[in-house]
């Protein structure tokens, strides 16, 4: 069931982000820009396939192709791309058919046209991130499904590069016990993050916690003789997974919206169903 629910969640995040649409041939395509000038780059993955287009400065969109004949790719790619830059773009004797070498190679050629890009260097850019939500703990004996409000720090590295999909972030939060479910925690946590939409206004991500160590506090109630508290440390490598999302407020602001803990690879979740909502505020430093 939890594994139907992230994929639902998936795929209803994909559907919503907006992409330009493109009538090519008769068939109507969703483009990413990847390069822009004398010659745009665009693409998407259609029928499972990369599939890439170079739009002229008369708005003619013509499709890159690779087919395949006899086991062998026939590579017309390779010529199109001499016909479009009128024998004026680089040599295509080692080109291959990717994203990367196609960006290089149109934008090669556009600079040799006269159109000029910024020399970018990555960086990596770090944001801080503060949130809070309710926890049933997923991962803790938890009998009568008790949720408590739990809160933390996050701090997040992520590429200076607009188009930048993956980041890294570190967090540390507290889950604060229940007069029913009288356990505590504090966790750091590593982990990775991949950003499957990445638009201006906002993004939608997938988690996954590496590494996590946790600080917990466990009072057991006992009939007739004293109440004992057990007081622990653990170190997890729990490959748990989880969705979240950034909406911008600002150039550097955000809203944040998490549902963690959804399941792990290496982890129980006890047969209770995962809660592990949050809202938080983060800021570009």
């Amino acid at each position: 069931m939890k594994y139907l629910v992230f994929s639902i969640l998936f795929l209803f995040a994909s559907s919503i982000y907006a992409q330009e649409s493109a009538v090519i041939n008769g068939k109507t395509y969703e483009l990413e820009t990847a390069i822009e000038g004398e010659l745009d780059l665009l693409w998407n993955v259609i029928d499972k396939r990369f599939h890439y287009f170079v739009k002229t400065s008369d708005e003619n969109i013509i499709e890159l192709l690779n087919t395949k004949k006899e086991r062998v790719f026939q590579e017309e790619y390779k010529t199109q791309l001499v016909d479009l830059t009128k024998n004026k773009g680089p040599v295509t004797n080692t080109l291959k058919f990717t994203l990367q070498d196609l960006k290089e190679y149109i934008k090669t050629y556009n600079t040799s046209v006269g159109n000029a890009y910024p020399d970018v260097r990555e960086t990596l850019k770090l944001r801080l991130g503060v949130f809070g939500g309710i926890t049933n703990q997923p991962f803790v004996s938890n009998p009568n499904n008790i949720t408590v409000p739990f809160f933390g720090v996050e701090l997040e590295g992520i590429s200076s590069s607009a188009n930048s999909n993956h980041a890294g972030f570190f967090d540390i939060n507290h889950a604060l016990d229940h007069d029913d479910f009288e356990y505590s925690s504090t966790q750091l946590a590593l982990g990775y993050r991949y950003r499957f939409v990445n638009n201006t206004n906002f993004n939608i991500y997938g988690n996954m916690r590496l590494a996590t160590f946790t600080f917990s506090k466990e009072t057991f109630r006992n009939l007739g003789i004293p109440n004992e508290t057990i007081n622990k440390s653990t170190f997890h490598i729990p490959f748990s997974f989880g969705l979240g999302a950034d909406i911008n407020l600002s150039k550097n602001s955000f809203v944040t919206l998490a549902y963690n803990e959804l399941f792990a690879l290496f982890m129980s979740n006890n047969a209770n169903f995962p809660i592990d909502f949050a809202i938080g505020y983060k800021l570009s430093l």
